[in-house]
This record gives C-alpha cells, structure tokens and sequence, in this order.
C-alpha cells in the first residue's frame, strides 16, 4: 500500500512539473524577437559607410550643431568686445590729442621764450 501511495504521489509530481505553464498575462515575459544586424561589413564591401559619408552623419548630429552654435556665439561676443575696445581706445587717443594740443600753446612768440 505504501508503494501504491508513493508511487502516485511521484507520478502526480512528475505529470504536473512536465504540464504546459499558462501566460499569466502582464507579469508573463513577453517573447519579443528583435533584428539586429550582426552582419560584419568590411571597408571594402559594399555596404561600407565611406569617410565623407561618415563625416556628414557626425556633422548632422545634434551635439556637433549645438557645438557650432556655442562657437558661434563665442566668436560674436568676442568680436562685440574687441570693438568696444577699439572705441574706447580710439576716445582716449583723441582725448590724448586734445589735452596735447592745449598744453603746447600755439604761437611765434611762446617759442622764442
């Protein structure tokens, strides 16, 4: 009897281990087949991406534009800043000038002095 017992037992255990498992809906893992391309692609193939195409994806990449924008923009200021600096320069070289130009009088008679 006890031999009957286990062995109905172990065949219970063995049936319901080896069952098909259900989904259980959301929290079920979703088979999901993904394509990639693990293709090696040699330099001299056809699908090799040349230098100068290679080069126009980097340049047109939003990092590489939001770069030259900030360089812009640098390169401006600068240029705003060395202008202003010209100004003030020129303001004093002429203020230079006219303190020169009442300092020496003009005359025959304050040379011979």
């Amino acid at each position: 009897m006890k031999n009957i017992l286990s062995v109905i037992f172990i065949f219970t255990i063995l049936l319901t281990a080896c069952s098909k498992k259900e989904s259980l809906g959301f929290a079920a893992e979703q088979d999901v087949k993904r394509n990639y391309d693990t293709i090696a692609v040699d330099s001299f193939s056809s699908g090799a991406v040349s230098v100068d195409i290679a080069r126009k994806i980097r340049m047109s990449s939003p990092q590489y534009l939001d770069s030259v924008k900030q360089a812009k923009k640098l390169q401006e200021e600068e240029s705003k800043l060395k202008a202003e600096l010209e100004k003030e320069n020129k303001a004093k070289q002429e203020e230079e000038k006219k303190k020169k130009s009442v300092e020496t009088p003009s005359g025959p008679d304050s040379k011979t002095q």
